[in-house]
């Protein structure tokens, strides 16, 4: 047996099933397409600072092709050592990872031995395989590490998977947490029902990764029956590929909504923000386009405030859309409050030191 959940420590659990912001980190590349280690420190140190409860490296935002150019490791063990380096609080460290079973198990024995909480268990690898062989597949990487499950939509590499499913995958004794990002409300309630059924919902944690409805996500309480009477969870936080940009705003808009669901009625501007955080990620995801620009996008905001040298990624034929970055200035202008230009402007040239 790898790193069973009872082992994690008691703060970074607590961080986790309290819901946190856990942006998921890019990749900084230079000029020449090469990892640029100061940039990528920088990041890091920005989002340590900007408050985020964790990191999740490795993952989609990361760029799924750091595995076939050697970037995986050190690109892991970058984040772990700077953000250990720069801060001694807690953080919630999640690890991607991907690949059918042989190459899954290798990924999340490399993270546990870096140091690194859980892993986010993508199943695109295993589009086609029965119901059973995926189960299996989860069982086996989760012999090795804690695991985030992981519903991501089919748009980007994902498939759909029932609430069936979701109630065998919660039946894994070490899942300690979900992201739903399907960017669909019937799969996103499938979650839920399959959660509930497996009786697993003081265990597991559910995060957003809808992107297109972060902050109805963390303010609606899902209810769902079993054994005739209802049972009600939320989702706690956030995973995020939208939260790898403006991630102070990001912070500061969970610790409203937390405060708002906590409260007898939801306020109408609180309800008002789902529709301006997904009008500020059509833009940034590059929804116009099927989400071809979806990492260049986040790279451009990151580029424009200053953290990223430019939007290169690992693919030459990923990069912005046509009039992806017209939407970026309007949405820059249109809900600018709910950007950290301002901040990360103050903290930069400490964050590149």
């Amino acid at each position: 047996m790898g790193l069973h959940r009872s082992a994690l420590p008691a703060e970074v659990m607590a961080i986790l099933k309290g819901g946190a912001v856990i942006p998921a980190h890019p990749l900084a590349l230079d000029a020449n397409r090469q990892f640029d280690r100061r940039r990528q420190r920088a990041l890091t140190r920005y989002y340590v600072d900007s408050g985020a409860g964790g990191l999740a490296v490795g993952v989609h935002t990361t760029q799924f092709e750091i595995r076939d150019v050697g970037l995986y490791e050190p690109v892991l063990s970058a984040a772990m050592e700077d953000a250990k380096a720069w801060t001694a609080r807690p953080l919630v460290m999640i690890a991607g990872v991907c690949g059918k079973t042989e190459q899954a198990v290798r990924e999340a024995k490399l993270a546990v031995s870096l140091g690194y909480h859980a892993g986010l268990l993508s199943l695109a690898a295993m589009k086609g395989a029965s119901e059973d062989a995926i189960i299996a597949h989860c069982e086996r990487v989760a012999e090795e590490i804690p695991l985030v499950g992981f519903y991501l939509q089919p748009a980007v590499g994902g498939m759909d998977l029932s609430a069936g499913f979701w109630k065998r995958f919660c039946s894994i004794d070490n899942v300690v947490a979900i992201k739903a990002a399907p960017f669909h409300r019937y799969r996103t309630l499938d979650v839920v029902h399959g959660l509930i059924a497996a009786g697993a919902e003081d265990r597991i944690t559910l995060y957003t990764g809808n992107d297109d409805h972060i902050v109805l996500d963390l303010v609606t309480p899902f209810v769902a029956m079993r054994d005739g009477k209802p049972v009600t969870v939320r989702f706690q936080g956030g995973l995020l590929g939208h939260w790898s940009v403006w991630t102070k705003g990001a912070v500061d808009l969970l610790a409203r909504l937390k405060q708002a669901a906590a409260a007898p009625a939801v306020p109408a501007e609180i309800l008002a923000l789902d529709a301006r955080v997904t009008d500020c990620n059509a833009a940034f995801f590059d929804v116009a386009n099927a989400f071809h620009g979806c990492i260049a996008g986040c790279h451009e905001v990151l580029r424009r405030q200053g953290l990223l040298e430019g939007i290169w990624c690992l693919n030459p034929k990923e990069g912005l859309s046509p009039g992806q970055s017209e939407l970026i200035d309007r949405v820059s202008v249109d809900h600018a409050d709910l950007a950290d230009d301002a901040f990360v402007a103050a903290n930069l040239a400490r964050w590149l030191a």
